[in-house]
Order: C-alpha cells, then sequence, then structure tokens
C-alpha cells in the first residue's frame, strides 16, 4: 500500500503528466495516450523520462531492455533507490517531532467504571434515579466503581446554580451518594469524563443517562473512541425514560420544571421535584437560593428558562434568526460541548469544537455559550446567593467571602483561569 507522502508525491507527478497528456497505470508508470509507449514514471515526486531519443516526425527508436523493465510496475529502478545526498550538517534543517495520533496509552489495570454527567440545576428527584440506577449497575462490575459529575456551565436562566453550591446540595440531599459525587473543574464535558477514565487506566466505561439522552450519548462516545481516549467496550445505560405530559412522579418533573416554578415563586410544585423525606425548611432553602441565583425578570419567556416546556416559541425564535446563528458560540446542555455553529438545520445545529470534534444538538438542548458568570466579575455580588444562605466551612462560602474584601482578584483569577484560549 502506498504511503500517504508517495500519495502526495504522485499528486505533483500527476499535475506535470496531465500537461503532457500522459497516461498513468496507477503503479507510477506514464504512457502517451495516442502510441500507448511508456514515456515517464514518478521519480521523488516529479517525473523521470525515459527514451529520450525521440525523433520528431519520425518514427522513435526502439526502447532499450532496461526502459522496458522501468516500465514494469514491480521494477525497483537502481538510479530510484540512490539516498539523497546529505546536506553539511549546519545546513540541514532541524526535524520536526511527529505529533502523536490517538490517545496517550496507559496500562489498562482496572475494569469497567460507571458515570453519569449531567446538569443537575438544580437537583431533582429524578437526579437520584439516575444516581441509584448507576449504583445499581457498578454494583455487579468487579470494581464497582461509579462516579456522578455535576456539569460546570452557569448562567441565570438555565443553569443558575454554580457547580460548588449544586455539588453540596447534592452531597446534602442524596447521601448514599455524596461520596461518588465529584467536583472537578477539568471536567467540563463528557469528553474529560472519558478521558479521566482512560488516563486512569479503566478498560471499559458504563455511561448512565436518561432515556432522551441515551442515543446522543451513545453515538458521541462511540465516534470517538480511540481518538480522545481507548475503551474495549463503552455501554449507555438509561436511566429512565420522561414523560413532557406527566406534572408529577419522577417520570414527569425535571429540572427545566423546577426552574420554571422557581421562577413562577410556585414553591408547592418545586417541593414536589425533591426527594419526599427531605425537610420542607431544606427544600425551602434550596428554592430561595435558585430564585436569587436566577435573579428573575418579569420579560422572560418560558422557554428561556425551560425550553423543553415551549419548544414553540423556542423554535419561532430559531427560524426568525433571533438565536443561534452560523458562527456563534454554542454550548450542549447534555455533554457540556462548547462548539461554534457551522450548520442550521431545521430544528438542529451542527457544531465543531475548538479542538475539531464535531456534534449534532436539538436546539432544545443548546444554550448561547458564554465564558464566565456576569456576576462574577462584580465584586459585589460574585454568585447572586446570599451570604447567610452560603454553607459555612464550605469552599463556596469561602469565595464569597473573599470577593467580599476590597481589591481582592478572586473573580479575576476565575476569569482568566477558565477563559476559553
Amino acid at each position: 500500500m502506498k504511503s500517504f507522502f508517495n500519495f502526495l508525491s504522485e499528486a505533483t507527478a500527476s499535475q506535470q503528466a496531465a500537461r503532457l497528456g500522459l497516461v498513468g497505470d496507477g503503479h507510477g508508470g506514464w504512457y502517451d495516450k495516442t502510441t500507448g509507449e511508456f514515456t515517464a514514471k514518478t521519480v521523488k515526486g516529479t517525473l523521470k523520462f525515459y527514451n529520450k531519443r525521440e525523433r520528431v516526425g519520425q518514427r522513435d527508436p526502439a526502447q532499450t531492455e532496461k526502459e522496458k523493465n522501468i516500465s514494469d510496475p514491480n521494477f525497483n529502478d537502481p538510479a530510484t533507490q540512490q539516498p539523497v545526498e546529505q546536506q553539511p550538517v549546519a545546513q540541514q534543517a532541524p526535524q520536526q517531532p511527529e505529533e502523536p495520533v490517538g490517545p496517550p496509552p496507559v496500562e489498562k489495570t482496572k475494569g469497567t467504571l460507571t458515570v453519569a454527567f449531567g446538569r443537575f440545576n438544580p437537583p431533582t428527584i429524578g437526579h437520584q434515579q439516575l444516581m441509584d440506577v448507576a449504583a445499581q449497575a457498578a454494583a455487579g462490575d468487579q470494581d464497582g466503581n461509579y462516579m456522578i459529575f455535576p456539569s460546570r456551565s452557569q448562567d441565570k436562566k438555565k443553569n443558575p446554580l454554580d457547580a460548588d453550591t449544586k455539588i453540596q446540595y447534592m452531597q446534602r440531599f442524596y447521601p448514599a451518594h455524596a461520596e461518588n459525587i465529584v467536583n472537578d473543574p477539568n471536567t467540563k464535558t463528557i469528553f474529560d469524563v472519558l478521558k479521566m477514565a482512560h488516563n486512569d487506566g479503566y478498560t471499559n466505561v458504563r455511561i448512565v443517562g436518561g432515556g432522551d439522552r441515551v442515543k446522543e450519548f451513545e453515538k458521541l462516545s462511540n465516534n470517538y473512541n480511540g481518538q480522545l481516549y481507548q475503551f474495549d467496550n463503552i455501554e449507555v445505560l438509561s436511566a429512565g425514560d420522561r414523560d413532557p405530559d406527566s406534572t408529577k412522579g419522577v417520570e414527569g418533573m425535571s429540572a427545566s420544571r423546577m426552574r420554571l416554578a422557581a421562577a413562577e415563586n410556585d414553591f408547592k410544585t418545586f417541593r414536589e421535584g425533591l426527594p419526599p423525606d427531605l425537610k420542607r425548611s431544606e427544600a425551602k432553602e434550596l428554592f430561595d437560593v435558585l430564585r436569587g441565583s436566577m435573579k428573575i425578570k418579569e420579560s422572560w419567556g418560558v422557554w428561556e428558562i425551560a425550553p423543553k416546556l415551549d419548544f414553540v416559541t423556542l423554535r419561532e425564535s430559531y427560524l426568525s434568526n433571533k438565536i443561534f446563528n452560523l458562527g456563534e458560540m454554542v454550548q450542549n446542555l447534555n455533554t457540556g460541548l462548547v462548539g461554534k455553529i457551522i450548520r442550521r438545520g431545521t430544528n438542529y445545529l451542527i457544531c465543531v469544537t475548538e479542538s475539531g470534534q464535531m456534534f449534532k444538538s436539538w436546539i432544545k438542548d443548546l444554550m448561547e455559550y458564554t465564558e464566565v458568570v456576569e456576576e462574577v466579575t462584580n465584586s459585589n455580588a460574585p454568585s447572586g446567593v446570599p451570604a447567610d444562605q452560603r454553607l459555612v466551612g464550605t469552599d463556596a462560602h469561602r469565595k464569597y467571602v473573599e470577593s467580599m474584601v476590597p481589591g481582592h482578584t478572586w473573580g479575576r483569577q476565575f476569569i482568566n483561569k477558565y477563559r476559553k484560549k
């Protein structure tokens, strides 16, 4: 099989041969298309001509035995096998190191890791079911390891709680899974999670997600297996289907519905989306924190807070080019991937990440990408969460207190650390 560089060389020779009216045999040989006579051969990227004793306007002399042999694709011309004349050492250009292809080689010393990646904004009874399914699936493995990765995205409408705050509430509300909930700023996307599992030596990975996200996770994770990470097997497991027409229970209660309830100051509906054994005071605390983080405005539409609950208005805004235009940056709410829009479909987008990964997303699963939270740049209110509602002794409370110190640079450090390169 020809190497890639041989292919490039023959492409250059092909251009020369085309201008001369020569026809190739697919093995580097070139023939006169009118006489069928062997004329040239590709040598080091250019044409090397043979039988140069041509007599213009007369019958050409017969080719020599050497020239006939050269026309054979299996013949190795000694002239072409000679090493290239070496330049003096001082004049040689430095060799560029070859870029590694694929994920870094890692010794696979562990079995299967079960992971769940989601927004959890805010955490719900549906998320508890997700974590329960992940734990049950991992229990059948030799290692029995599972990890829950909350996304790092934040904005006032669709992701009002910052990562530290929502993880604190998740660990309080779901104590059985508290030790498996990971607060790692480096796991912003599902790819980050899978690369981490690869680097940690896991042979296989199992992804647990909502029933409406199984196909998305399945296609995306397998498409880049062998490029960004390497697993013998990638399994995607459903944590259960949701019923958008239902307003109660695990099937009907979603984070979207709870954000809408918070925006409408409907604590009763909001309370129904949390674990039933949770104290009312704890539910009310999360309700107030969520509303404070959202900084609700009357001008907001339902489709901005919970796009899945008002898809008609969302699609109208999309078709009228009010949102998600070509060249803009968007973030997939399910996977955390950030990319530039390169194609607009009827109700979906094709996007490409900065590192070249392509992904397709329904418009209901996207948000306009902003690099930092607006409140972070305001030293008077870095998170929108009142100090008396912070958990004392936690990192979130410490950051809040630090931000109140005049001249402190925590906010700017945060921006610079996570600014897109």
